[in-house]
């Protein structure tokens, strides 16, 4: 027998059962409901929301203003730069120097280098993680099938409505589950996905900005490199004919043996300083390689030369306002806390009451082919509510854990950007006293230059002897090799100020798309 109960609500014996009273009722409470579902949807999430760090109120970099440096004319790498305050950066930066190898050479590695696959692999990684995490939002709906034979004990009333003791169940079912995401654990959860993408998004572009630079700077190394070989080589050849003219004249009583010792040992230290560079050479060749994506043994065919290089005249300096903003590392330690963040509201949404509300409908019948038939129908829907009581205090202190973490990244964060703005203040400094260094090392190769000259005219002339000249071209040897190591921190500094600053990597369009 069925029994009605206040409101039409009916218990047994209905083909329907209106679990939260009749119709009438539920088109009544419809508003209400609909009240209460927008509620828990627009619900505040539990912990923080994350604000953006506010950038450094810092005027400038350096403890004194940087306009222009000082020009060396007639020296390759020897004009003068200006800093352009709040200049943009090219998201290309080391086309400003004019060399077609260099521009090659980092084409070849952008496009082969396993360290930025990886990191873009890495990248795809966190994006996918994210949409996976985006699916909580919506419900879980599933699909099943059984069937099954079986023999039910006589001690007991048949199940089928046939009376039958021995039958076979054929059920087709769908299920579906949604939490609600009442106290926000769907919403941080998600927030945090995306911020660990976020800094794989600039970990990934850290990783093209330090492959640039690096290979740039190899570059610049291989040709001063070069070049300090070709001169050691030649400062060795002098020596070695200073030498031998020593020995001639001590045979001939004209210099003594303490001269001829301290020949030998001009000439065994300037022996000993080529393989020291021979070596630093090989191992350039096999850095340029492997930045390339190559091994060793097939490095490019590219050959770089400090006069072919195009020292940029226009440095541009970022607002100090704006390099927290441009700087990947920075960006990173930026997601990093964010994700912090939102792990706090994780931890405290573990602490509050969860609500799924679940629902299945199907058909069990006792053959295939009745499957959704007359009377084989069946649903039903619920509400589970679960509530930590007690779980030992291991949720309290995960959400101090979780707190803990955040001040961990926040502390972070400050160190790099501190590192950061310390990073420009350096680089900016070493510019400018690279150009001083240069232009004193252009003076010591001219003076050096200037007595060779001199020298070989006074030989030609009889008024000097050849030791002389043999001193003099080892003094001009030494020199160049100066100027040639003066040059090449002038360029290498150059391109360590626009990794310094960013890179531009926001003028990129494979790197600027979110």
């Amino acid at each position: 027998m069925s029994k009605a109960l206040p409101d039409g609500m009916i218990i047994g014996g209905s083909k329907k059962h209106w679990l939260f009273g009749s119709r009438r009722a539920v088109v009544r409470a419809a508003p209400a409901l609909a009240a209460l579902a927008t509620m828990l949807l627009a619900g505040c999430a539990a912990g923080p929301d994350f604000k953006t760090p506010a950038a450094p109120k810092v005027a400038g970099y350096t403890d004194h203003p940087l306009t222009q440096t000082d020009a060396t004319p007639s020296v390759a790498g020897g004009e003068a730069q200006r800093f352009v305050s709040g200049a943009d950066i090219s998201g290309e930066w080391w086309t400003m120097f004019h060399s077609k190898p260099l521009n090659d050479l980092i084409d070849q590695a952008l496009a082969h280098n396993p360290d930025l696959k990886a990191a873009q692999a890495a990248l795809t990684q966190a994006r996918e993680t994210t949409l996976a995490a985006k699916g909580a939002f919506y419900p879980q709906v599933s699909a099943g099938y059984s069937a099954s034979r079986q023999r039910q004990s006589g001690a007991l009333a048949p199940t089928p409505n046939n009376n039958a003791f021995e039958y076979s169940l054929f059920t087709p079912e769908v299920s579906v589950a949604y939490t609600l995401d009442v106290f926000g654990l769907t919403r941080r959860t998600v927030e945090q996905a995306k911020a660990q993408a976020q800094a794989a998004r600039f970990q990934m572009i850290a990783a093209h900005l330090t492959l640039t630079s690096n290979v740039a700077a190899a570059a610049i190394q291989d040709a001063s490199l070069d070049a300090q070989i070709d001169a050691t080589k030649q400062l060795v050849d002098i020596e070695t004919k200073m030498l031998e003219t020593l020995k001639y004249q001590q045979s001939k009583g004209y210099a003594s043996g303490l001269d001829v010792a301290a020949q030998q040992a001009q000439l065994a230290q300037a022996q000993a300083s080529l393989p020291g560079l021979i070596k630093q050479s090989a191992q350039q060749h096999d850095l340029i390689a492997v930045l390339a994506g190559r091994y060793p043994n097939q490095a490019p065919a590219e050959k770089f030369d400090l006069a072919t290089l195009t020292l940029p005249a226009d440095l541009p300096v970022s607002l100090p306002s704006a390099l927290v903003a441009q700087r990947p590392d920075v960006r990173q330690a930026q997601a990093n806390l964010h994700a912090a963040s939102a792990a706090i509201g994780i931890a405290a949404a573990n602490r509050l009451p969860n609500i799924q509300l679940t629902g299945s409908a199907g058909s069990t019948a006792l053959a295939f082919g009745q499957t959704f038939g007359p009377g084989t129908a069946f649903w039903a829907f619920g509400a589970d509510l679960a509530q930590p009581i007690f779980e030992g205090g291991t949720l309290l202190h995960q959400e101090k854990a979780a707190k803990a973490a955040y001040a961990q990244a926040a502390e972070q964060y400050r160190s790099t950007v501190l590192g950061a703005f310390q990073n420009v203040a350096d680089t900016l400094t070493a510019i400018e006293q690279d150009a001083a260094g240069l232009k004193a090392a252009a003076a010591a190769a001219d003076a050096a230059k200037v007595t060779l000259d001199l020298s070989q005219r006074q030989y030609k002339d009889g008024y000097a002897n050849y030791l002389s000249l043999l001193s003099a071209e080892q003094g001009y040897q030494q020199a160049r090799i100066g100027l040639v190591q003066a040059q090449a921190a002038r360029y290498a500094d150059t391109a360590a100020l626009f990794q310094a600053l960013g890179g531009g990597w926001w003028k990129r369009a494979d790197l600027a798309k979110d």
